[in-house]
């Protein structure tokens, strides 16, 4: 089971490519998989059949108690056959229903391959904390795929309101299945039933586990969002709206109703909420005149249906509510597919065109009515065993909430007969005009054999699976077991019980039915006004609109535009909050020294008097060098603190702010307050100064008050036993602390995406292209010279101005500085070199991938600053997103692979051997995350340089072109 799974999560990755070479017979090939677990679900069957429960477990979490367990009891096992079965069937379909489409088709294909996989994961697991997982990811592939045509807007709406439905739901259980684990102190489900915890906790969380789940199977209030979900492809409708996402919170009742059901929040949510739901989709059925909406609100009513029956508890209702379950499957799928193929050979699915259509399909007519018996609980399919066994269950129990369910499902039924009818009559019937003659029929065109064969299949198995009932009660029996019996009186499933009161009741449902369709039809019940002005979904988009405009105000209140006003909040909460705390400590342990080393002396007042100078300074570019002084004063201070990684590290980084500064400075004015001066001067050095001195008496109090030796202590021998390294801060920064730093490196990627797109003002890869061109072959070892018509190689013999750098004649000639050109050419190799050897000694010595890149960082400054836009290019042609990403792939990849070896994210190995030559090396794992640190601080400076830098030199150049055209 473990194995499938793992198949489901990699095969979707391949499917992509397989659709571009097949189109869309890819989708047969993607079948084999649901087969292949269909195959092996039924393999299981003697075992589940006989009692056993196989169990699959891999340690995934240790240290949290959550484990990959797969666990496949009875309830499991249908579910499994259904998802796998179902699955297969409409993958098999989609070869025929997008027959001759490619765009948009290989991701279609792998989300739904995986979203197969993640249901059947999560009908299996026994690890309440990865089915949340695995129901969230759910919710997630269903956005997508109900996304598919992404460019109507109306799917685009559906897909999001589907999304933000089920993932509400979602986060509100995922507190309930805290709340639960709390109590009953394990993940595993089948612990957590079998201790079975009760009390106001296990109360509360039952609610809220029942929100998820009537979120996810469309139970009212949340039942809008699964008809705006038709907008996706009919498969996506048969599959995820019938058989297996909506039947996740029908999953989830189904698996604590047995144990829980006497709480007491649980039957009044489960009846009252099932009951309204099961009646207000299907008078709304009646309503549609849509095929498919037809069928979604009937959904929605039978959910409510599977709701009430399979949350009830009961020994009785727990029988009828798994063959329900197994009945609406089928049945549903099955007329979500023919819907399908009328749609695909008609184009339309409105129930006032089509005329005609059984008698010249009557295959298609045949098996759809068949479908819609079942749904209706017409004798012998499956639904009419399910429907008979759960009126039998609810009159035999007496009970008040038993006599409420039985109520709503009798009035409920008598509507589905009534939806039922009016869909075969709305999509086969030959229809009569207002004048009471025939109208022309609508001709049809007939369909491959194939695409047929799963609807007729699934319609079929309604009636095999009705004829075959006692085995099925057989079977079904071992997970109705698990709940209590509402009396004394044991029921089966057949298709006989004699002449009882639940026989006479459901063919009573027929009959109203059959009287609701003839009423609704002579009324015209679709046309009326509805009762109430507005509808479900209207509720939610008003919702919307709500938030939308409370999050205008909050933004206008809050965000005002002002810089000064932004930090001065921050800054006098600081003051205020850390002000109060210190007065309010009854202690302070201060333990100071004039200083630790003689440097400190001289170096200290030089960064206070520079920081002074900074603030009276009237010119920005002074402003930011006198600032830098501050910085490199540091960088003194931690060299003769026996700290040279932060000092190299901080050296770097000055150098790096210091060249960003001043390539913004070049379009802001050059003095401070040529446009908007600065206000409040002394209110701001109060404040300023108040900073100052809480940060400093936060310091001197947070470092004296330590009563027990730091951990850092350890971390030399740490770094040696974990790492493999002598380093401390480097081995601490990509091993110790490898999370830190990997969240971290993806504030930097924000951090380079946001500069990006606030400087490119049009698309970046038609920025780009300007400066990144890629260049024409030269020959190598020949010199390069400059000439009117551009660079070429230097002939024999010839002779005429040496082209030091291939972007320097692009330069203006009063900013060119030829001593720098050549000064960059000798130096950049080197320093590249350089950067690579700080990135590998950084492990045992001073350096890492932080300061290799931002010396790397530096080649690439000064190839920009000797040569400009086009220098850049040559020297990095490539996009810096690229190295972003990769960097961000390694050190994301060093955190995943130990996974597949069974040990913890980021553990490291190492590889040590005696190579000639080289002598004794040593290789650690480690080293790949640290490169992946290089290449985004790279890339980090290159989107830096290429926006602030070589992008405003091209908006600029712009400019001026605009001006001189203008005059």
């Amino acid at each position: 089971m473990l194995v499938l799974l793992a198949a489901f999560a990699l095969v979707p990755l391949l499917l992509p490519w397989l659709v571009s070479r097949l189109g869309a017979r890819a989708f047969a090939v993607a079948a084999v998989l649901p087969i292949i677990a269909f195959g092996h679900t039924l393999w299981l069957a003697p075992q589940v059949l006989s009692g056993g429960i196989p169990f699959e477990t891999y340690e995934w979490m240790p240290s949290l108690g959550i484990e990959l367990s797969m666990r496949m009891d009875m309830l499991s096992w249908v579910l499994t056959l259904i998802v796998t079965g179902v699955g297969a069937l409409v993958m098999l379909y989609c070869r025929w229903y997008f027959a001759g489409k490619r765009e948009g088709l290989g991701q279609f294909s792998a989300v739904l391959l995986a979203f197969a996989g993640a249901m059947y994961g999560l009908v299996l697991t026994d690890d309440i904390v990865v089915l949340v997982m695995l129901w969230e990811i759910t919710s997630v592939l269903s956005y997508l795929l109900i996304g598919y045509y992404h460019a109507r807007g109306v799917s685009r709406r559906a897909a999001l309101q589907a999304l933000l439905v089920t993932t509400l739901g979602g986060l509100v259980m995922l507190i309930g299945v805290v709340l639960i684990v709390v109590e009953a102190g394990t993940t595993s489900i089948s612990t957590i039933l079998a201790e079975a915890p009760t009390g106001p906790t296990v109360n509360a969380a039952l609610v809220l586990l029942l929100v998820g789940a009537l979120s996810k199977s469309a139970i009212f209030p949340f039942h809008f969002w699964l008809p705006g979900a038709m907008a996706a492809p009919t498969p996506v409708s048969a599959y995820l709206h019938a058989a297996a996402m909506v039947k996740a919170g029908i999953y989830l009742i189904a698996r604590f109703a047995p144990v829980y059901a006497e709480a007491d929040p649980w039957r009044p949510i489960i009846v009252c909420l099932g009951v309204f739901t099961m009646l207000l989709g299907g008078v709304q059925a009646l309503r549609e005149s849509d095929l498919k909406r037809i069928l979604a609100f009937g959904t929605v009513s039978q959910l409510g249906f599977l709701t009430v029956v399979l949350g009830f508890g009961t020994r009785e209702a727990a029988l009828a509510g798994l063959a329900l379950l197994l009945s609406h499957a089928l049945f549903k799928s099955s007329l979500f597919l023919v819907v399908g193929v009328i749609d695909r050979q008609l184009s339309t699915r409105d129930i006032n065109e089509l005329s005609g259509v059984g008698r010249q399909a009557p295959t298609l007519a045949t098996f759809s009515i068949i479908a819609v018996a079942s749904m209706a609980g017409f004798i012998p399919t499956i639904g009419f065993v399910a429907k008979e066994s759960a009126l039998a269950a609810f009159l035999d129990d007496g009970s008040v909430w038993a006599t409420v369910a039985l109520i709503g499902i009798l009035i409920g039924s008598a509507l589905t007969a009534a939806y039922g009818i009016r869909f075969v009559w709305g999509a086969f019937w030959t229809k009569k005009d207002a004048a009471g003659a025939p109208r022309e029929r609508t001709e049809w065109p007939d369909p491959p054999v194939g695409f047929l064969a799963a609807p007729v299949i699934l319609s079929g198995l309604t009636l095999v699976s009705g004829l075959a009932a006692p085995w099925v009660d057989t079977a079904f029996a071992r997970y109705a077991e698990l709940a209590p019996a509402a009396g004394e009186k044991a029921t089966h499933l057949a298709l006989w019980h004699g002449l009882e009161p639940a026989l006479f009741l459901s063919l009573g449902t027929l009959a109203v039915g059959a009287f609701l369709f003839w009423f609704a039809l002579k009324v015209r019940w679709a046309e009326r006004r509805r009762i109430l002005p507005f509808t479900a979904a209207d509720v939610y988009n008003a919702v919307l609109r709500l938030i939308a405009r409370i999050s205008v105000w909050t933004t206008t209140l809050t965000q005002r535009g002002s810089l000064p006003v932004y930090v001065g909040t921050i800054f006098v909460v600081f003051v205020v909050s850390q002000g109060a705390t210190l007065l309010a400590t009854p202690e302070w342990r201060a333990q100071l020294d004039a200083w630790q080393s003689p440097t400190q002396v001289f170096v200290a007042p030089i960064m206070i008097v520079a920081g002074i100078i900074a603030v009276r300074a009237r010119k920005r570019y002074t402003g930011v060098v006198l600032v830098s002084v501050t910085g490199l004063g540091m960088v003194v201070l931690f060299a003769t603190s026996g700290a040279p990684d932060l000092a190299l590290t901080q050296i770097l980084i000055e150098t790096v702010t210091l060249i960003a500064f001043a390539l913004v400075l070049r379009r802001i004015p050059a003095r401070m307050g040529d446009h908007n001066a600065s206000v409040a001067p002394v209110a701001r050095a109060v404040l300023a100064g108040a900073v100052g001195l809480t940060m400093a008496l936060v310091a001197i109090v947070a470092t004296s008050a330590r009563i027990e030796a730091p951990i850092s202590l350890a971390f030399p021998e740490l770094a040696y036993e974990i790492g493999r390294g002598r380093n401390v801060v480097n081995v601490a920064l990509v091993d110790l602390r490898g999370w830190d730093t990997m969240g971290e490196l993806s504030v930097l990627i924000l951090a380079a995406t946001g500069v990006a797109s606030l400087v490119f003002v049009t698309h970046r890869s038609d920025t780009l292209s300007d400066f990144t061109k890629p260049l024409p072959r030269l020959p190598r070892r020949r010199p390069l010279l400059e000439t009117s018509e551009g660079l070429r190689p230097q002939g024999a013999g010839e002779s005429g101005r040496r082209a030091w750098l291939v972007g320097g004649a692009k330069v203006k000639p009063e900013n060119r500085s030829i001593l720098l050109e050549v000064v960059v050419r000798i130096l950049f190799h080197s320093i590249i070199i350089v950067s690579l050897y700080v990135l590998f000694a950084g492990h045992n010595l001073p350096g890492g991938g932080f300061a290799g890149g931002l010396v790397a960082g530096m080649a690439l400054v000064m190839r920009y600053v000797a040569g400009g836009r086009y220098e850049l290019g040559a020297a990095a042609p490539t996009d810096a997103g690229r190295l972003l990403g990769v960097g961000m792939l390694l050190a994301v990849g060093t955190a995943v692979v130990p996974l597949f070896f069974g040990v913890d994210p980021l553990t490291s190995t190492w590889v040590d051997a005696t190579i000639p030559v080289l002598g004794h090396v040593e290789f650690v794992t480690s080293t790949i995350f640290d490169i992946g640190v290089y290449l985004v601080v790279i890339g980090l400076v290159l989107d830096v340089l290429r926006s602030l830098g070589a992008e405003v030199d091209r908006q600029k150049l712009q400019l001026e072109q605009q001006g001189a055209g203008a005059r």
